[in-house]
C-alpha cells in the first residue's frame, strides 16, 4: 500500500495498434511515435510505478526492441516498477512490449504469446503468364531481387530468408528468457514455436504474472484512491494531417493529385496488412 497520505498518481501508457505499421486515420506505434510518450509517462509522477497497458498484435521486430528498450532504459533511470496489463492481444511484437514490465497482467480472455517470426507473400508468376504480361527486371547485384512475386521462388531465396529469421527468433527467445526468467514454463515444449494462447494457458506457462486490470491492480497495491494519468502517444496519420490548419489555401497540380493518390493507395494496402494482422487472432 502507498506510506504516504495524499493519493498517489499512477502514470498509465497506452500502447495500441500493430508496430511499424503505417495505417489512415491513425499513426503507426513505432519508437517515433511512442518515446516522448515513454518520456513523460516515466516523468509524469513521483511514484515509483509506471503501468503500460498493451492491445497489440504485433509487427516490426526491430520497432518493438526499441519500444522495449527504451522502457527499460528509463525504468532503470528513475528506478520505477512497470506493471504490464494485456487487453484483447499481446501476441508476437506485442508481447515483446509486455516483458518490459517486471510484472505482467492479462484480462481472463486476453491472447497472449506468439513467440515467433513471420513472412508473407504471395506469387503471381502463373497470373502474369495468363496475363500475357513479361516480367522485366534489371539488378546491379545478383541478390537484389530475391523473393520477387513475379518470379518463381528458389530454394536458395528461402534458405536465405529463413536464416535471418531464425536470428531474429533468437533475440526474441533471449529477450523473454531474460525478462521472465525462472518463471517460464515447457521451455523445451511449445513456448516459442509461434502459438499464442489464452490469459489462464499463458500464466500457466509463466508468460505472465496473473490475471488482473490496470484499475483494480493499482488500486490493490496504492489503495483505493489511486489516481490514473493516462499519458497519449503523439498522434498521426491522415486524420490528424486533414485536420492540420492551412496557411494558404491549397491549390492541386497534377503532380500533387498523383502524390495524393499515392499515399491513398498505400494508406489502404497498409490498413488490409492490418487488418490481416488482428484477424489472425480472431479479432
Amino acid at each position: 500500500m502507498w506510506p504516504f497520505t495524499s493519493p498517489p498518481t499512477i502514470p498509465v501508457l497506452r500502447l495500441s495498434g500493430p508496430i511499424g505499421m503505417a495505417a489512415p486515420l491513425r499513426s503507426s506505434l513505432s519508437i517515433a511515435t511512442a518515446a516522448s510518450a515513454i518520456e513523460r509517462a516515466f516523468a509524469a509522477s513521483k511514484t515509483p510505478a509506471v503501468a503500460v497497458v498493451i492491445n497489440s498484435p504485433g509487427g516490426s521486430p526491430v520497432q518493438s526492441n526499441l519500444i522495449y528498450r527504451r522502457i527499460r532504459q528509463l525504468a532503470t533511470e528513475k528506478k520505477k516498477k512497470v506493471y504490464v496489463f494485456c487487453e484483447d492481444v499481446a501476441a508476437s511484437g506485442g508481447y515483446y512490449l509486455a516483458v518490459a514490465g517486471d510484472e505482467i497482467y492479462a484480462d481472463p480472455s486476453s491472447i497472449v504469446g506468439s513467440i515467433g517470426v513471420i513472412a508473407a507473400s504471395f506469387g503471381f508468376v502463373e497470373a502474369i503468364d495468363k496475363l500475357g504480361i513479361e516480367r522485366r527486371v534489371y539488378t546491379a547485384g545478383e541478390n537484389k531481387s530475391i523473393l520477387d512475386p513475379f518470379r518463381p521462388a528458389k530454394h536458395e531465396d528461402i534458405e536465405r530468408l529463413k536464416s535471418i529469421q531464425t536470428d531474429v527468433h533468437e533475440v526474441f527467445k533471449g529477450i523473454v528468457k531474460q525478462r521472465r526468467g525462472e518463471k517460464l514454463n515447457d521451455i523445451d515444449g511449445d513456448l516459442f514455436s509461434g502459438a499464442f494462447w489464452s490469459a489462464e494457458q499463458a500464466a500457466a506457462r509463466g508468460l505472465i504474472d496473473g490475471l488482473s486490470d490496470v484499475r483494480t491492480k493499482m488500486r490493490e497495491l496504492f489503495g483505493d484512491k489511486v489516481r490514473l494519468r493516462q499519458i497519449k502517444l503523439q498522434t498521426g496519420g491522415l486524420l490528424s494531417r486533414l485536420r492540420r490548419p492551412m496557411i494558404a489555401a491549397p491549390s492541386f497540380d497534377g503532380d500533387d493529385l498523383s502524390s495524393m493518390r499515392l499515399e491513398f493507395a498505400e494508406d489502404l494496402v497498409s490498413t488490409i496488412e492490418k487488418r490481416m494482422l488482428w484477424q489472425r487472432y480472431g479479432l
